[in-house]
């Protein structure tokens, strides 16, 4: 018998990670007549003080009760959220009653977010390490995924079909175990972002296209939308890391108008950057974004984002003028289903292809610490 070449061995073992950027022909066709389109994300979770260290009893979940007003606000934009909740608010019968009538009515979607130190089974230590799921060893990121789906299911009567790691904590076995829990959309990357400096993954060369990733190339990755604008954009591969290492220096590169990274969230990001991004994104040809907030931002005082009425002022006043600027562009709101019906409308590339292209892994930070 002949000897399998183990570096072919290791890519089809390691192929579709999350933690890794795809090969580009990994990049999920979509059809024509799918047209430009946008989805929104929220992260529908529990308060807690973000300056502090975590807790497993820091579940309270407050705010989910802003939710219903906040949806209404989508609704009138012809909008279906995706509300992605952990496992204190699945576990939470108040919380379950605010946002199943939304679901039942087809206004949304229910998918699962991952906060590892709040979700049982507890065997790991607390540790910052530790809050990115996919630190955790195998079993144990299998287990926390499998508890959060079942109790979602329990809860809504639907099982999840739309992942996302809490703190974009994805590694080496996230694709694996998500794809063979049964999730067919995965938005847990965040390109153009780099967590290693906190033991977390690295993005800052994931792209901001959907890709076939999981071992099996069924799983569908959507990742959140960033972009670089400003005169130097062009070189920020080679600006924008060596940018940070000089105190101030991204800031006065933002500042100039020379370089800035702009994520499409209310949260940190002025509206006239976010809306500066989706035009330089539109005239490069980008159809398809993904934006994102956390629940608790929709109360003043639970996020570094919203610490008052004027900022809960400012949050809304910024999603007006980007759904505003979609509809004047003719980019639709879509939902997580269409999407993923109109990637499978051409045949997925087959994961042994996809495995033969497979890029060199990225450095990461230490795994799982304490256990």
């Amino acid at each position: 018998m002949a000897e399998q070449d183990p570096g072919q061995e290791r890519r089809r073992r390691d192929f579709g990670r999350l933690d890794r950027p795809p090969p580009a022909i990994a990049r999920a066709s979509l059809p024509p007549e799918f047209g430009r389109r946008f989805l929104v994300f929220v992260d529908t979770e529990e308060e807690f003080d973000w300056s502090r260290p975590l807790r497993r009893d820091a579940t309270s979940t407050t705010a989910i009760a802003a939710i219903p007003e906040a949806h209404r606000r989508f609704r009138d934009h012809g909008v279906a959220p995706t509300y992605l909740v952990d496992y204190p608010v699945a576990d939470s019968d108040r919380c379950v009653a605010w946002l199943r009538p939304m679901l039942e009515a087809g206004e949304c979607a229910i998918g699962a977010q991952l906060h590892p130190w709040v979700n049982p089974p507890f065997v790991e230590a607390l540790t910052a390490a530790n809050s990115f799921a996919g630190n955790l060893p195998r079993d144990l990121e299998a287990a926390k995924i499998a508890t959060l789906a079942a109790r979602i299911e329990q809860s809504f009567g639907r099982r999840p079909e739309i992942y996302r790691a809490g703190r974009y904590g994805v590694g080496p076995n996230s694709a694996d175990l998500i794809e063979e829990a049964g999730f067919r959309l995965d938005v847990s990357t965040r390109p153009l972002f780099d967590y290693r400096a906190e033991d977390g993954p690295g993005f800052p060369v994931h792209p901001i296209w959907p890709w076939w990733a999981g071992p099996r190339g069924t799983l569908l990755e959507m990742p959140l939308t960033s972009a670089f604008t400003g005169r130097w954009r062009g070189m920020a591969d080679r600006l924008y890391a060596p940018a940070g290492r000089v105190p101030f220096a991204r800031s006065v590169l933002a500042r100039a108008g020379l370089l800035n990274r702009v994520a499409l969230t209310p949260e940190g990001i002025p509206v006239a950057e976010a809306l500066d991004a989706i035009r330089t994104l539109l005239a490069e040809g980008v159809g398809l974004f993904s934006l994102s907030f956390h629940s608790p931002s929709l109360v003043p005082g639970n996020t570094p984002y919203v610490r008052d009425a004027a900022d809960l002022a400012r949050f809304w006043a910024w999603w007006e003028a980007v759904l505003t600027l979609f509809a004047k562009e003719g980019v639709a709101p879509a939902r997580p289903e269409e999407l993923v019906e109109a990637a499978w409308a051409p045949a997925p590339p087959r994961a042994d292809a996809l495995a033969s292209t497979a890029p060199a892994p990225l450095s990461h930070g230490p795994r799982a610490t304490g256990l």
